[in-house]
């Protein structure tokens, strides 16, 4: 084996952001008061490896495509956008 194809043996792993149990806000799309926007809104990471992440919310949430997701669980990538620290503190229910 070539001294180049070497490099390619192991799969790199990056630094993750997220750990499971964390409380983040993803900016998705969902309803308040029966009017759906695409807005921050609260969830718990139920799972998480070095590139993407689960988050599950209470609240019902939708694909772009206008479909509910049933489990209300959304994958985001670990480095995206649409995904940070809650901002405020964990809803009581």
């Amino acid at each position: 084996m070539t001294e180049q194809g070497s490099l390619f043996r192991s799969t790199p792993i990056g630094e993750k952001n997220y750990d499971v149990g964390d409380v983040v806000d993803v900016k998705c799309d969902h309803e308040i008061d029966g009017e759906r926007l695409n807005d921050w809104l609260q969830g718990v990471v139920v799972q998480a490896d070095e590139k993407m992440v689960a988050v599950q919310f209470v609240e019902d949430v939708y694909l772009t495509d206008g479909w509910m997701v049933p489990d209300h669980v959304l994958w985001c990538r670990q480095d995206g956008d649409t995904i940070r620290k809650s901002q405020h503190r964990r809803k009581k229910r």
